[in-house]
């Protein structure tokens, strides 16, 4: 069996899900624009630069979730799906994706964007795995808080390992892995795969992959 991972912001999404959830709140008046404008920005400049605080950012994505009913945040997500995801998903990245749904790999996408909102963006391409930081909920509704680890840099290598875990699986059981990803700040699991692929990729990785010879490609 083969494994092929995938990140999705900026990499099968020709986009940020995580940056436009928070820019369709404020479109929509949930979030004031004038107080919430400059942080998202800034925290986006952040993770850009590898310099995210990634809790003091998901106390701010994830407060939102807990002010609002379940419903009304899944009626919000109707919405933005339709107004925000589905313009930033290409035919190329559907492609790759059928290329290895076709060879029968194990196709997961590994996120650090909150798996409320992308649970629905991996099920439109198809893609019945999800690895993203989850959102801690009581009684079906949202908390503000994380939990367990959050699917972020390093985090992303131990949520790997805990999912195969629980599948009786390692890494290392796998013919093939893949990771295609956009990001320097996927390079802790991108250096355990066979098969790193940079796709579109920030200045630090594409330095990177060229220094180590790996391959580049566009989703775009």
């Amino acid at each position: 069996m083969q494994l092929a991972l995938f990140d999705l912001d900026n990499t099968l999404l020709a986009g940020d899900s995580d940056f436009e959830w928070g820019q369709f709140l404020i479109s929509q008046g949930v979030l004031d624009r004038e107080l919430h404008l400059a942080r998202n920005l800034q925290f986006y400049e952040d993770y850009k630069a590898g310099t995210l605080d990634i809790h003091a950012f998901l106390e701010f994505q994830l407060k939102p979730l807990s002010m609002h009913a379940r419903s009304q945040l899944d009626a919000w997500h109707d919405l933005y799906m339709e107004q925000k995801v589905r313009p930033m998903m290409t035919d190329k990245a559907r492609a790759l994706i059928e290329k290895h749904k076709a060879n029968g790999d194990l196709m997961v996408i590994i996120t650090a964007t909150n798996s409320f909102v992308t649970n629905p963006i991996a099920r439109e391409y198809g893609v019945e795995h999800l690895i993203g930081t989850v959102p801690e909920e009581v009684g079906g509704e949202f908390t503000g808080r994380v939990s367990g680890v959050p699917s972020f840099k390093e985090g992303k290598v131990t949520r790997l390992n805990q999912w195969l875990a629980e599948r009786g699986q390692k890494l290392e059981d796998f013919e093939t892995t893949w990771f295609y990803s956009d990001s320097h700040n996927d390079l802790p699991l991108m250096k355990m795969v066979q098969q790193p692929v940079a796709v579109d990729p920030d200045p630090q990785l594409k330095a990177y992959a060229e220094e180590n010879g790996w391959p580049i490609m566009s989703l775009r």
